[in-house]
């Protein structure tokens, strides 16, 4: 869930009323096959308990509850069960879970250096990644049964709802996270060595170089083959290339960040970038560019970081815990007032959480807050850029969104 930020007296009582608004106006429509689901929430006060087991049979009782409670957030089982309203996990009895993989800005490379809104970019990216690459290519997922969410806080959730996945194990699941993150993948494997039969071969400048018959040569995959082989050839290429733009010196500053020491980083830079050998590789795929053969470093070191930067991330516990509870669409985050969102896969890409995720307002509806941190948020309608102790006046869920990430305050009342 993240970092609450404790709310009390106004701020409390003022947030509250506008989570009890949006309730009020809005039918959250519930999830699919949710009277077989677990639902749970943490109130909006004070306390940070969660409350848990509840379960709805009708849509009115699971709308009528978010009325009457508005919590601050809410979350439904990825489970089905038998009894979902059953206050022990066996007596629940379990019959089958959705799989959810949960990626977010937090746990991706990269992020640490970016603002809100530039996390925010690099994970939507990322999930494209995850569906295109791996889901929808590797593992061959229909699109039409997988369920897209931007969680209204740090990243998006992917739901296979598809029966034939509803009963793997949590091992079983394990396997489907592993994969994605490239756990235990050795990328020196995917090269492949092979005999020579042919007189010559070309590299990209179309010049023959001569392979005497029988010899062992050494050739990435090619970069449309599936999997991790041409996952690796694209990364490969990929690095190679923008080491061919940036200089050796770019290219040495990241050897030397790998763990080579700065003579052998110096001497493998020169090689492919200065004398063009790494650009012969990402043309031909060949490892045999040239009279001599290259350095070991080049398997230990390129190919393997290259392989590292392509690793798919996300959050393994959410994937393999079958009992796992997730964030309800459909509800408000407490920790920044957006809406959790559902996506369609075409809408994905121009996704704006700024634009999009904030509830809907009239433009009469105005709050003021007091900075109590400097901000800088691209709100479409209302761009923030300003310090610490700036009093504001700003559309509610903009000034809702500041005060439930700790940067803002109501100013101080009357008397």
């Amino acid at each position: 869930m993240g970092v609450t930020v404790r709310l009390e007296g106004r701020d409390l009582a003022w947030a509250k009323e506008r989570f009890s608004r949006y309730y009020s106006a809005t039918d959250v429509p519930p999830p699919l096959r949710f009277a077989r689901r677990e639902f749970a929430a943490f109130p909006f006060t004070t306390e940070t308990m969660m409350r848990r087991h509840a379960a709805f049979r009708t849509v009115e009782e699971f709308q009528g509850f978010l009325r009457r409670e508005a919590p601050r957030h809410v979350y439904y089982s990825s489970a089905y069960y038998h009894l979902p309203d059953h206050p022990t996990m066996p007596g629940k009895e379990w019959l089958g879970a959705d799989v959810v993989f949960d990626l977010d800005a937090d746990h991706l490379r990269g992020a640490e250096s970016l603002d809100y809104a530039g996390q925010l970019g690099l994970v939507r990216q990322r999930v494209q990644d995850l569906l295109r690459d791996f889901l929808f290519g590797d593992f061959g997922i229909d699109p039409a049964k997988t369920f897209l969410v931007f969680s209204g806080g740090r990243g998006y959730h992917v739901h296979i709802q598809d029966e034939v996945f509803w009963t793997l194990t949590s091992p079983e699941r394990r396997e489907l996270v592993d994969y994605v993150t490239g756990s235990g993948f050795d990328a020196r494997r995917v090269i492949s060595s092979d005999r020579g039969t042919a007189s010559s071969m070309a590299d990209d400048d179309g010049d023959g170089q001569s392979v005497r018959p029988g010899k062992a040569f050494a050739r990435l995959p090619a970069t449309d083959a599936p999997g991790w082989s041409g996952r690796t050839s694209r990364a490969v290429v990929a690095m190679l290339d923008r080491w061919a733009a940036a200089g050796p010196s770019a290219a040495e500053a990241e050897l030397v960040a790998a763990g080579l020491s700065k003579s052998k980083a110096r001497s493998l830079a020169k090689t492919l970038v200065k004398d063009g050998v790494g650009r012969k590789i990402s043309g031909s795929l060949s490892l045999d560019v040239r009279d001599k053969d290259l350095p070991p470093e080049f398997l230990e070191v390129v190919v393997a970081r290259a392989a590292v930067e392509v690793q798919g991330e996300t959050d393994a516990p959410v994937t393999t815990d079958i009992h796992r509870l997730i964030r309800l669409p459909g509800s408000l985050h407490g920790g920044t007032g957006f809406r959790v969102v559902p996506l369609t896969l075409d809408h994905l890409s121009s996704f704006d959480p700024f634009g999009e995720a904030l509830p809907d307002s009239p433009r009469t509806d105005r709050s003021s807050v007091v900075l109590t941190k400097d901000v800088r948020y691209p709100f479409p309608q209302s761009p923030l850029d300003a310090p610490a102790g700036a009093v504001l006046d700003l559309p509610s869920p903009v000034a809702l969104f500041l005060m439930l990430r700790g940067e803002a305050v109501l100013p101080p009342g009357p008397g």
